[in-house]
């Protein structure tokens, strides 16, 4: 192990890599003083608690909680359900917050809503795995990428979607790749 002067030359995300890497050689938590240097990165301080505490660390959370990817990462490989105090940080991120509403809550996220819908693959997906249906608010964000209509069309609407048709028609591959999807002429 490092001398704590050692690990003052280093940036703090080295040093939590640094130190994460030694708690897993020795299988145990490391002394409280080091423990200080990892619970400060999000990254760090997830896989110390995933792996090494294997449990809830109180101490880390509010630190864990300024990373919406790391916050769901905890939520659901630790706490292992909902984390309230958590959420407003995971909706910050629309991928997560779809995720958390999919693999946490196993159900609609209302509170999160207005995030998902606004970045068409999390509006996509969310409207694919837990809405299981259209979702009209959805649509104005979803239709602002050609890639995202194609899919939409093809697995929420099951055929041509014709309020669509004028966005994609303006992306030359995406019109092509929607009129081979649906038998349609160019």
């Amino acid at each position: 192990m490092k001398s704590l002067d050692e690990l003052l030359e280093m940036n703090e995300n080295e040093r939590a890599e640094y130190l994460y890497k030694e708690a897993q050689k020795l299988r145990k938590r490391l002394n409280p003083v080091y423990e200080e240097f990892i619970k400060i990165n999000p990254e760090y301080a997830y896989w110390y608690t995933r792996y090494i505490i294997k449990d809830r660390w109180l101490e880390a959370e509010p630190y864990i909680m300024k990373d919406p990817f790391w916050t769901y990462q905890y939520a659901l490989y630790v706490i292992e359900s909902r984390w309230r105090e958590a959420e407003l940080c995971i909706m910050k991120d629309s991928y997560c917050a779809y995720k958390y509403a999919r693999n946490v809550l196993d159900n609609r996220w209302p509170e999160a809503e207005p995030y998902i819908m606004k970045d068409p693959k999390s509006a996509y997906w969310y409207t694919l795995n837990i809405i299981k249906g259209r979702w009209k608010k959805a649509e104005p964000y979803i239709i602002k990428d050609p890639y995202w209509i194609c899919e939409y069309a093809k697995d929420i609407i099951k055929g041509r979607w014709k309020e669509a048709e004028e966005y994609i028609k303006k992306n030359k591959f995406w019109w092509k790749e929607y009129c081979n999807r649906f038998g349609m002429e160019e």
